[in-house]
């Protein structure tokens, strides 16, 4: 039977399941990726397993999320990584050696490998024919101890492209004509699968811009082809005997389709504050703009920075904007200062950062209250940069940068100049000594993890109890997202460590009440959380599932979730349900008691929970899609007592 390239990468990765759209399969895989801020709980919990060393094919750390040394807790935890680096056999990568999906793009992609990674836009990685994948921080540490990743068979969704992208379109237009048809979970439970003639025209890099965003829109993963313009990115990185063609057979049948002609995109903009928000540029311009920045995984290319470079040589920045230039590694800000391109953005006024995620998670460049702020990033969830009432848009660096030396948002195409034609250098720099290669196995055995004091053990989690009285102590609305729930920035994530600190930001920017709440009940049996469509979406970490675990949650009933955190919230033993009739939400209100009986048992003998509400004893019905594993995993009170009865 023909197959696509999703297909064909599952099927040669499969240990476990058939290939039937929503059954629960599980596939091998080959890398594995963390960063800092979710890194951290990854190392704690290959420590608790007893692992002696890593059992992929490449597993790399790197320090990209918290690079600000504001006071000690940063600078111990990256010790503490590279300690944990050396003792399980990883590759690491230090701060300011740059973004971790790009660079290990750059070092270690591979066509026709899978990776998964304790970051949710690891997907980027599909832009090189790999099968790349976001998870939670506990799926990681079970990849890197050599066991499967389990997940539900994704709907392969195949988008065509056609023509060739016009003057000032660039890659970043064609995720957000996406965001604009299908918005921020039309990607949920799928795999986009790219084809068409229009790939010819897309380097790896412009392909890793669009696969990087398929987060954005729930996919489980961006699968690319590997074809020439994949080779011609391993040769820059003298990689090329890594290259092998993976292309769709003739044939080959999707479940889903769309088609983008890209001689048709216009430059586009994502409004405050969704990813889904889309419009074209000249919609909003001429709304005054106090930030422009350019970079982050999302925009991550030479290109992406030279081009910007190339628009601002010879003239000045409006004095009214900051323009941040975000480079996403080492060898890349060394590239641009080699080629002159560093220079001219300096000498136009652009303020240059060290290489690493920075302002796209709120570490530094924070906007103004009450300004626009046009970034490259990926997302713009609320107060997500570091702001609370923050204003921030989605577009390219043609559009940041034009906006940048207008002085308001600006559509690049009604600028005086033509568009700069350049090509990326065909000598890449390629510094090798910037990543530590896993010690031998006698050298491993000799390091002892270097923990600072702000580092503290996984709090225990109790198995399931069969009869629960629970409060609830959050109505929530529909996409939510996990910055919402646990927000990323300076203020939190020095505390990614340490789960009884960092639980008491959680839900803090939607009620700040409802740790001291939580805390309050949590000697009791625990509450509830009621949310409406796509709870969860954004980040994968997992955080965001255990610090409320910690402060007692243990249902979330909502109308549906967000693949990555629904799996979250199972791995720390956190029962996500939904609604049987999305009607009976209206029914819920805050305070409501709501009562469950023989949980064990039902979660055991069907998919439909009852629950009822104690004060009018009236019933409604839940359902759930849980496998016969995850149920285990459930009533055992998460993955980490689950690996205990079950993996020796």
């Amino acid at each position: 039977m023909p197959m696509t390239v999703a297909q064909k990468l599952i099927q040669s990765h499969l240990v476990h399941g058939e290939m039937i759209a929503g059954q629960e399969i599980a596939l091998k895989m080959d890398q594995t990726l963390c960063q800092d801020a979710t890194g951290t709980l990854v190392m704690l919990e290959l420590e608790a397993m007893g692992l002696d060393r890593a059992k992929t094919e490449i597993s790399a750390q790197y320090v990209d999320h918290n690079l600000i040394q504001e006071d000690y807790k940063n600078a111990d935890d990256h010790l503490f990584l590279q300690s944990a680096a050396h003792k399980f056999g990883l590759w690491y990568s230090r701060a300011g050696n740059g973004v971790s999906h790009p660079v290990h793009m750059e070092y270690f992609g591979k066509p026709g490998k899978t990776l998964v990674g304790s970051d949710s836009h690891t997907c980027a990685a599909g832009c090189m024919g790999m099968l790349a994948i976001g998870a939670g921080g506990l799926e990681v540490a079970m990849a890197i101890a050599g066991q499967p990743l389990y997940l539900k068979m994704p709907k392969i969704f195949g988008v065509k492209l056609k023509g060739k992208l016009p003057d000032w379109v660039s890659a970043k237009d064609i995720i957000l004509e996406l965001l604009r048809r299908h918005d921020v979970k039309g990607g949920v439970d799928k795999i986009i699968e790219y084809y068409g003639p229009g790939l010819k025209y897309l380097t790896a890099m412009d392909r890793h811009v669009i696969a990087n965003m398929g987060a954005e829109l729930g996919a489980t993963a961006s699968v690319f082809p590997s074809d020439k313009q994949t080779l011609l990115f391993l040769k820059a990185q003298e990689r090329e005997s890594d290259w092998q063609e993976i292309v769709a057979d003739k044939g080959a049948k999707y479940d889903l389709r769309d088609e983008i002609d890209l001689s048709t995109l216009v430059p586009l903009i994502a409004l405050p504050s969704s990813p889904g928000k889309v419009v074209p540029v000249k919609e909003v311009a001429g709304r005054e703009l106090s930030q422009a920045y350019v970079g982050s995984s999302a925009n991550p290319g030479f290109r992406d920075f030279a081009i910007s470079a190339h628009m601002v040589k010879g003239k000045f920045i409006s004095p009214k904007v900051s323009y941040d230039i975000n480079p996403t590694s080492r060898n890349q800000l060394e590239e641009l200062a080699r080629d002159g391109l560093l220079a001219d953005l300096i000498h136009a006024g652009a303020r240059i950062h060290q290489a690493g995620c920075n302002g796209c998670i709120g570490m530094g460049q924070a906007p103004a209250t009450g300004r626009n702020s046009l970034r490259t990033v990926p997302r713009n969830f609320p107060g997500r940069s570091g702001t609370t009432e923050d204003s921030v848009y989605l577009c390219s660096p043609e559009t940041a940068t034009a906006s940048a030396l207008e002085g308001v948002i600006t559509d690049p195409r009604t600028l005086k100049m033509p568009y700069p034609k350049m090509k990326t250098p065909k000598r890449k720099i390629m510094n090798k000594n910037i990543i530590e290669a896993p010690l031998s196995i006698e050298e491993a055995r000799k390091v002892k993890l270097v923990k600072g004091p702000n580092i503290a053990s996984i709090p225990p989690l109790h198995p399931l109890q069969e009869n629960l009285k629970l409060p609830v102590l959050l109505k929530l609305g529909d996409n939510i997202s996990t910055d919402e729930i646990l927000p990323a920035g300076a203020r939190v994530l020095p505390y990614r460590s340490n789960i009884p600190k960092i639980s008491e930001f959680t839900f803090d920017r939607i009620d700040e009440t409802y740790a001291k709440r939580a805390q309050a009940i949590h000697t009791q049996s625990g509450h509830v959380i009621v949310a409406g469509e796509n709870y969860g979406q954004g980040s994968s970490r997992e955080h965001a599932a255990l610090a409320p675990r910690y402060l007692g949650l243990r249902l979330v009933i909502a109308k549906s979730f967000a693949r990555i955190h629904w799996q979250n919230l199972i791995n720390f033993g956190i029962l996500p349900l939904t609604f049987a009739n999305p009607s009976d939400y209206e029914k819920i209100n805050l305070n409501d008691v709501i009562l469950f009986e023989n949980l064990t048992n039902a979660l055991q003998t069907g998919h439909e929970i009852t629950a009822k509400f104690e004060k009018s004893s009236q019933t409604f019905k839940l359902n759930h899609r849980f496998s016969k594993r995850q149920v285990e995993i459930l009533i055992a009170g998460g993955l980490i007592n689950w690996i205990k009865n079950h993996v020796k």
